[in-house]
């Protein structure tokens, strides 16, 4: 994204399929923090850490809108989301792993 900031609307879950809807403007570093349980809370209680799904905003209100969306929609509805992008439910975020460093391919 030439020039502006990214904004990322994320869903990531856990083996048991938890989910949890954030932003951040850093897809990267959110999700090492999460793999790494920096930020205490939901997602290192529930070990949240593999990336289902995500969408870039180069508006942060439009970002922040869609994430109160999809935090306002049911279990079923995200669950549906998540399956249009990702019906395998993969770690998004596998390839970018590299032995424990990180691609900066998302990081704006």
């Amino acid at each position: 994204m030439s020039g502006g900031k990214s904004y990322y609307v994320y869903i990531v879950t856990n083996p048991s399929r938890t989910l949890y809807t954030g932003i951040t403007n850093d897809l990267y570093r959110r999700i090492a923090e999460h793999k790494h349980r920096e930020i205490p809370g939901f997602t290192a209680k529930y070990h949240i850490s593999r990336l289902a799904y995500y969408e870039i905003f180069l508006d942060v209100r439009k970002a922040i809108d869609r994430e109160k969306q999809i935090k306002a929609w049911t279990r079923a509805k995200r669950v549906a989301l998540v399956e249009s992008m990702n019906p395998r439910w993969d770690d998004l975020s596998r390839e970018w792993e590299v032995g424990h460093v990180y691609s900066p391919s998302l990081k704006t």
